[in-house]
């Protein structure tokens, strides 16, 4: 993820507040992450991260980059990969950049 996107996501998500708590309290962190996505990247790269964890910037970050490493590809998208549709599938989920 580049450190603009990055950026960009902190400051749309929760204005940078690590304990952020949203969307009716699901989701957490400063990258607003619902337990979905933490279950999603721990069942497909085998990590053990939790939802509560999301708080800690660093975990969220290392969620967001394996999450969007695993949906915003060529392959998946036909196409080279921008940070429009790594932002779109932040957002929308792994279909969210159609």
């Amino acid at each position: 993820m580049s450190p603009a996107l990055l950026a960009a996501l902190l400051a749309v998500e929760s204005g940078g507040n690590n304990h952020a708590i949203g969307d009716h309290g699901r989701a957490i962190g400063a990258l607003q992450i619902h337990a979905a996505v933490v279950a999603d990247v721990n069942r497909i790269h085998g990590t053990r991260y939790t939802h509560a964890g999301m708080a800690r910037r660093s975990d969220a970050v290392a969620v967001a980059t394996l999450y969007l490493g695993t949906y915003a590809t060529r392959e998946r998208l036909g196409r080279a990969v921008t940070d429009a549709d790594r932002a779109r599938i932040w957002n929308g989920g792994p279909d969210g950049w159609r």
